[in-house]
């Protein structure tokens, strides 16, 4: 294959332009897996809507970094490289990935023009996963015209599948493109991503799935298109943890999370969460109260952070200690019955409303409300 090979600083990559055909016999499709009771079930399709049926069949990963397809935008991709006659299909160029070490050669005395080794398997897509599936029935359907298409791609070689991860968030990282909760996954394996939003995503990955997690399975990771009962979005908790993390990354400029730090914080809002739950009792997960919203799990979320802050006692006893403290809530239930809840807590938006519970809740059980430039509280204390 003729390519170019263009180098950035210590990075080196190719640029080619793929015949179509060949192109798609090069390429895996893979969409991000969320396990167990995160996952999306793929919807029933119409056996005769091929995109749907195509989609339904793509191969997913916990470990994959892509957006799971959007019906549509293939559909109206695919549209208009039937429509296009006088501007190209494909101008934009695809990203594409191996971690085969590919070989080149240049070509006479041209350093930088040569011959590229394909790879053994087949390419990970960065960035151009619609554009590529479109192209699919495009083909499929105008096996003609396909024939003479040329696709621009650039290719990344012979490095871990981490590499293209990065690659995807650089490119998808606006609120536009990829949805927060999915960029919270990747955090772990971008090398840009700052420790203390590395521990933050760590510490709400545990609460999402750890048995003994109070909040298990009640995240929400998936945005909108998640159609199951979850009490908030991942992108949210993580908000609130980030702020209990980088408030003592600012305080003590630590260069790097200690080993077991992601666990002593996960520890310790999992006792706060389970000591909460036991003084809510029924109310609980309930629909009828919002004890369990994403407002009000926001608010707790703090009121953990400033409770832990002067708790020194023992790991092991700090349930049985923090249900004695947080006692008091159980004679607010009546406030946070689902009827008339926001007007009991008026309030412009969700983050004054977060505020205002917050401060209800820290009242009640006589708590100081510390400014959030103070130091962070310790995570708990070893046994």
């Amino acid at each position: 294959m003729l390519a170019t090979q263009i180098r950035q600083k210590d990075s080196v990559f190719y640029f080619a332009a793929y015949p179509a055909e060949d192109l798609l016999g090069k390429i895996r499709f893979i969409s991000r897996f969320y396990g167990e009771e995160g996952s999306i079930t793929p919807e029933d399709a119409p056996l005769e809507d091929e995109v749907a049926q195509f989609i339904r069949r793509i191969e997913r990963s916990d470990k994959a970094f892509q957006r799971q397809l959007s019906r549509a935008k293939v559909r109206s991709i695919k549209n208009f490289y039937q429509t296009a006659v006088s501007q190209p299909p494909i101008p934009g160029t695809i990203l594409l990935f191996s971690a085969d070490a590919l070989q080149f050669e240049p070509m006479g005395g041209l350093s930088s023009v040569g011959h590229l080794q394909e790879p053994a398997g087949k390419y990970l897509i960065i960035d151009g996963q619609h554009r590529l599936a479109a192209l699919q029935f495009y083909c499929q359907e105008r096996p003609g015209e396909a024939a003479h298409l040329m696709v621009p791609c650039i290719i990344f070689d012979g490095r871990s599948e981490d590499f293209a991860a990065e690659m995807f968030v650089i490119i998808n990282s606006t609120p536009t493109r990829i949805n927060k909760s999915h960029l919270v996954d990747l955090y772990e394996r971008v090398s840009w991503a700052a420790p203390d939003k590395r521990l933050a995503a760590q510490v709400v990955d545990q609460l999402y799935g750890e048995a003994d997690s109070p909040l298990r399975y009640r995240i929400n990771r998936l945005g909108g298109r998640s159609r199951q009962d979850k009490w908030i979005l991942q992108a949210e908790l993580f908000h609130e943890v980030y702020r209990w993390v980088e408030a003592e990354w600012r305080e003590r400029d630590l260069p790097a999370p200690a080993r077991n730090e992601v666990r002593l914080r996960y520890e310790a809002l999992r006792d706060f969460f389970r000591a909460a739950a036991a003084v809510w009792g029924e109310t609980w997960g309930r629909e009828t109260h919002f004890v369990t919203a994403a407002v009000t799990l926001k608010a707790m979320v703090r009121v953990a952070v400033e409770l832990a802050r002067g708790d020194d006692g023992p790991a092991g006893e700090r349930v049985s200690r923090w249900t004695g403290r947080l006692q008091p809530w159980a004679e607010l239930k009546s406030k946070f019955r689902a009827d008339g809840f926001y007007e009991r807590f008026p309030a412009k938006g969700q983050v004054e409303r977060v505020g205002r519970i917050h401060r209800e809740l820290a009242r009640a059980i006589g708590l100081k409300i510390e400014p959030r430039d103070r130091r962070g509280p310790k995570p708990g204390a070893e046994e």
